[in-house]
């Protein structure tokens, strides 16, 4: 045991309170497949939260950042005439791609079971003021026409088929979304909006919103819950969203460096941390969970929890693999691997995807010969 897990151990004895202890040294049955996806001639990753795996079960959607971390320039509003989301083939080929001009700051995707693609657009085009302007300075130009803070249905093609929130504007359902995170349908169509990506910072404001919201499958405000706060039910950042086989929905909670449970109406079921501080979530019919931890540090996460992908499992909540994260800020916390994964995805064949906003990249795992 550590000096930092001992002194965790001293601390929960003495405070009679609960301390998870860091997954660590877990196996990696995993191998990384460099340079996997084809990008065109000319063209790199931007910044990328979204990975989603088609209805076919072996195509794989990437929304990303125009080959930096905004689809707007953040000078003028303008936006990239770039295609932020992209759809490959099983071999890594780019066989598809749409939404230009349409999505500044793509950051949650997922496929329905009608292979319909919904994105969300967590920021805006909006210019805003100089850092440090002084008080009275005019306001910048802003673009003639705003994008961002929405949730936008994509037919398979491209076709925009139903969109949630008024574009460019942050506000309270119905009628505006503000940062949405990431969205996922239940089974019966309804629509679950994870909004407020400010939340986990350490000045957020106590109205910071940090919220999931519920809609019919047609786009009609059923009701949203949750607040700043870290209380059951509350959020600080509820960055990702996934359904398990019983229909129960889960949270990453990333500031709270938590996974919450619900119901399908907001009532809190349970919590597990021992998944560590989650940035994507996903679970596949088996109930097999993959949890992407991109941001654990000493700073963020005390007790020595590394980065990468937990593996485990959606029914009992134990964590059974670790795909490392070689990228580690933390020296002492650093292992050989491969992950810097903000957004995680698992093809039909058990492939795992792995998308990065640091290091730029979306990266493919096949378990190894044997394991």
């Amino acid at each position: 045991m550590s000096h930092a897990q001992l002194l965790i151990a001293v601390l929960t004895v003495v405070a009679g309170v609960f301390v998870p202890q860091p997954t660590n040294d877990l196996p990696n049955p995993y191998q990384t497949v460099a340079n996997y996806f084809k990008l065109p001639d000319g063209r790199t990753w931007g910044s990328t939260s979204a990975v989603e795996i088609d209805k076919d079960g072996t195509s794989i959607w990437v929304a990303e950042r125009c080959g930096v971390n905004s689809c707007a320039d953040p000078a003028t509003g303008k936006m990239s005439p770039l295609d932020p989301v992209l759809k490959f083939d099983a071999s890594g080929k780019l066989v598809k791609s749409f939404g230009a001009g349409m999505i500044a700051f793509a950051h949650g995707i997922y496929v329905d079971r009608d292979g319909n693609v919904w994105v969300t657009d967590a920021n805006d085009n909006r210019v805003r003021p100089a850092r440090g302007a002084a008080a009275g300075t005019p306001a910048p130009p802003q673009p003639a026409k705003l994008v961002g803070h929405q949730v936008i249905k994509f037919s398979p093609d491209g076709k925009v088929l139903m969109t949630i929130g008024k574009a460019g504007v942050a506000g309270n359902p119905p009628d505006a979304l503000t940062e949405p995170n990431d969205v996922v349908t239940a089974p019966n169509g309804d629509i679950f909006v994870a909004e407020g990506h400010s939340g986990q910072n350490a000045n957020a404001a106590p109205d910071t919103v940090a919220r999931i919201s519920k809609f019919s499958k047609d786009g009609k405000f059923i009701k949203s819950w949750g607040k700043l706060g870290s209380g059951p039910g509350d959020f600080k950042t509820p960055h990702s969203l996934a359904f398990d086989s019983r229909g129960r929905l889960f949270v990453a909670d990333r500031g709270n460096v938590r996974l919450q449970i619900f119901d399908q109406d907001g009532k809190f079921l349970s919590e597990t941390k021992d998944f560590s501080r989650l940035s994507g979530i996903y679970i596949t019919k088996d109930d097999t969970l993959y949890g992407a931890d991109s941001e654990s540090s000493l700073t963020s996460h005390p007790g020595g929890w590394k980065r990468g992908i937990r593996i485990g499992s959606a029914k009992d909540l134990k964590v059974t693999y670790l795909i490392p994260d070689p990228e580690n800020p933390d020296p002492a916390k650093t292992t050989a691997g491969t992950s810097a994964a903000e957004g995680v995805a698992v093809d039909a064949k058990g492939n795992v995807y792995g998308a990065e906003v640091g290091p730029k990249a979306v990266k493919k795992y096949v378990k190894r010969s044997g394991t």
